[in-house]
């Protein structure tokens, strides 16, 4: 009997306990409700506020399309690629692979394009995607190139950091007219007495250096650019020569002799060096001689260019008589050395 008294009492005061609890709650509710609905009311924004709100989001957004047009590769081979796809794409457009490799459109034919490859074509593969850049392929043109050795794209290659040029040209310029040129009426100093007096250059001609191996071609040009270190160092602008030299197909060895005696005798401040060796791309050495036309043309845009000449020494094979014609007899200030396998 005094356990189930005891069992009685137990469950009474629990079921008291568990009232109170449930009244307190309901008493409880009430009161919160009522705090929630009057800090709704207060942080309840009008319409004007709102759309404010709103405008400012919107303003703030900024919408960027990542869109580009895209093609596959279908075979390569040969430093070429052939592409499927990009039916908008141009000429001479610059076209980067997924690999990393980029290329320039060549040829445009109905269902596909073939792509010159600036690099391994070991490293592209079929089936790759391709896409456009929209850039026609140029190069940094500019009086900062000046001392500088850079690559058929115009890329610095002698460790001395980025050039920070203001303008892009073309690679390949459309030759100018016939108003534009002007006649042969000054002659280049080569520093040689056999040239100079028998068979001297004018300023805007146009000159082939040929003969057997190392008979001594790159030596009459590498002496024509010392020979120009007394009229760089004066102060009359108009008497200035700059000096280009496009090494194609050259070891880097000697491109490194040649740059090293230059630097030696002081001429690389009035000289440039595009170098396309042997161990670069085919395209890249077709290139080459048109980045350093382009480089010369530059002139003709600044305050101080005066029209005259340019000289081409140097057994160019790959080159095409209209490359030489574009700068030819444009410009008062340069010279343009090529120089190019052994015949």
């Amino acid at each position: 009997m005094f356990r189930n008294a005891l069992r009685q009492s137990t469950r009474a005061v629990g079921a008291v306990s568990a009232a109170g609890r449930v009244a307190a709650v309901r008493n409880a509710a009430p009161a919160s409700i009522n705090a929630a609905r009057f800090y709704a009311s207060d942080a309840k924004a009008t319409p004007t506020e709102v759309s404010s709100i709103l405008e400012q989001r919107i303003r703030g957004v900024q919408e960027e399309s990542g869109l580009a047009e895209t093609g596959r590769v279908l075979s390569v081979g040969d430093g070429i690629a052939r592409v499927h796809g990009m039916a908008n794409v141009q000429a001479e457009e610059l076209v980067e692979f997924a690999s990393g490799v980029k290329g320039m459109c060549m040829n445009l034919e109905a269902g596909q394009v073939g792509v010159v490859l600036f690099g391994s074509d070991r490293l592209v593969k079929e089936g790759e995607t391709v896409k456009r850049t929209g850039e026609i392929v140029d190069v940094p043109v500019g009086p900062e190139m000046l001392g500088r050795v850079v690559d058929a794209l115009g890329n610095p290659i002698d460790g001395k950091g980025p050039i920070n040029t203001k303008e892009k040209r073309r690679a390949q310029l459309k030759a100018p007219g016939i108003l534009p040129r002007k006649s042969v009426n000054e002659p280049v100093q080569t520093g040689l007495k056999s040239i100079d007096a028998m068979v001297p250059i004018g300023r805007g001609q146009r000159e082939l250096i040929i003969g057997d191996r190392q008979t001594g071609k790159t030596a009459v040009g590498l002496d024509t650019i010392l020979n120009q270190k007394r009229w760089n160092d004066g102060q009359d602008e108009k008497k200035k020569l700059y000096c280009i030299y496009v090494a194609v197909g050259q070891k880097r060895s000697t491109v490194a002799q040649l740059v090293k005696t230059l630097e030696e005798n002081d001429a690389m401040k009035y000289s440039i060096v595009v170098a396309a060796t042997a161990s670069e791309a085919a395209p890249l050495q077709y290139l080459a001689p048109f980045t350093g036309a382009s480089i010369v043309i530059h002139p003709l845009q600044s305050a101080r260019a005066i029209p005259g000449n340019a000289i081409l020494p140097g057994a160019l094979p790959l080159i095409p008589s209209f490359l030489t014609e574009s700068f030819r007899h444009m410009l008062q200030s340069l010279i343009l050395l090529s120089s190019s396998v052994d015949l």
